[in-house]
This record gives C-alpha cells, structure tokens and sequence, in this order.
C-alpha cells in the first residue's frame, strides 16, 4: 500500500489546465482528505496577478524565469525577486501579488488552499485571454470574493 506522502498521476493522466487572466494553471495534485493543492504557474512575460488577500496562506516556488513578488507587511510593502529555487511565503490575510517583468515565462508551484482551487477551476478559462476586457476583470473580481479572496487593485 503506497503512504500517503507519496502521491503519482496514473499514466497517461495529463494535469487539469485552467488559465486565469494571463497565467496557465495546471493542477498537479489536490491531496485529499486535506486542504492541500498543487499547481503550477505559467507566467508570461508582462503578465501578473492584481494585488489581493485571502484567509489561507500560499507558498511559492520559483521553478524557471523571475517573478517580482509584493508582499504588505507590518514594515510596509515588500518587493521581492525570486529566482528559480526561491521559496516564498504569504501568510493568510498578507495583502500580495506578482508580475513577470523578465522577457521569458516564469514558472512556478503554487501550494494553495482548497477555496483557491475551487476559484481557479470555476472561474478559469479554457484558452488564455489576450487582454482581459473591464468586464472580464468585473467579473473575476466577484467571483474571487465568492471564495474568500479580496481583489484589491486590478
């Protein structure tokens, strides 16, 4: 019987691809009976996720390419530039966001909450926007709240 600390795919199972605004989110595993869920991010360049908080923290890790990460803490807003290797943390309610300033994609793994999962399977589209209308950003910012998640800046 194989632990429950080590999870596969079965092959020839692909990951679920969603994409949110610019990103490609492919779910890499949701571990059951917890809150815990994989995916990993596709970032293009010029892309990024509006400044937002939510009850459940995040951790991130840099797999390729840079991100510009914000974090609002006790001491101000914090940037940070995180390279493929870096992990970073976002404590629940801890106002943040991302961009990719670089010339190629970023890639990342996004350990996240189940109310975040349920946000980006429900609200993710099947082919990536080009440039998200006000309507589309309308949109996805009441159906975030829907799932806990507060958009502050689009």
């Amino acid at each position: 019987m194989m632990s429950n600390s080590f999870v596969t795919k079965p092959a020839g199972e692909e990951a679920k691809r969603f994409f949110v605004l610019g990103d490609r989110i492919e779910r890499q595993v949701r571990i059951r009976g917890t809150w815990l869920n994989i995916f990993d991010v596709t970032v293009p360049p010029g892309s990024r996720t509006p400044k937002h908080a939510h009850a459940s923290p995040e951790v991130f890790r840099i797999l390729e390419g840079r991100l510009t990460i914000w974090r609002l803490t006790d001491s101000g807003l914090e940037e940070i530039e995180a390279g493929a290797g870096d992990i970073v943390t976002i404590p629940p309610f801890m106002v943040h966001g991302y961009a990719n300033p670089g010339p190629v994609p970023a890639v990342f793994s996004a350990i996240v909450d189940r109310d975040m999962a349920e946000f980006i399977e429900a609200e993710g589209t099947s082919e990536p926007l080009k440039a998200p209308s006000p309507e589309t950003i309308a949109r996805m910012t009441a159906a975030a709240n829907a799932y806990g998640i507060t958009i502050l800046a689009a």
